[in-house]
């Protein structure tokens, strides 16, 4: 069984100002730092109307409960691929290599009730037995931190 995370980032800008910050790979850089990521490496490809966003990083897992430390030790690697067919949508695919799961959802921007919000779905599976849906829920509470911090990251960015 999956866990459901959904999340509305919002920011006072126009959707194109919102997409063209998600492009600028510097803006995903300022966020893996305000997040304390040890390492990244990210990459933005423009292609037609749309983009791919690579980022792969590492974490410390320090502060994890222990019984998801043991499975994923002292750091995780967390590799996040968003791609956007335009530039209003993507697909949301996160994964952690050489572990049991994946995150997979949408992404979508839409400024037609005032400031733009950008809507984030995703299902989280961990295929563990027994310990899967807690660590689905851990997983769950890091991603909706991580898309907050986000957030705030980009109303400053945009706020310059």
């Amino acid at each position: 069984m999956a866990k459901r995370l959904t999340h509305d980032l919002v920011y006072d800008a126009p959707a194109d100002a919102v997409a063209a910050m998600l492009a600028d790979p510097a803006f995903r850089e300022e966020v893996c730092d305000y997040q304390r990521v040890l390492r990244r490496t990210v990459t933005v490809e423009r292609s037609g109307d749309g983009m791919e966003v690579v980022i792969d990083q590492v974490q410390s897992a320090q502060g994890i409960p222990s019984f998801a430390q043991k499975f994923v030790g002292e750091e995780i690697n967390i590799v996040q691929r968003e791609t956007w067919a335009s530039m209003d949508a993507s697909r949301i695919h996160v994964t952690i290599p050489g572990k049991p799961g994946e995150m997979s959802g949408t992404g979508r921007l839409d400024d037609s009730g005032g400031p733009t919000i950008h809507a984030v779905s995703l299902d989280i599976k961990v295929g563990i037995p027994l310990v899967g849906g807690k660590i689905e829920g851990l997983i769950s509470d890091l991603l909706l931190r991580a898309l907050k911090a986000e957030n705030k990251v980009g109303r400053d960015y945009l706020s310059r």
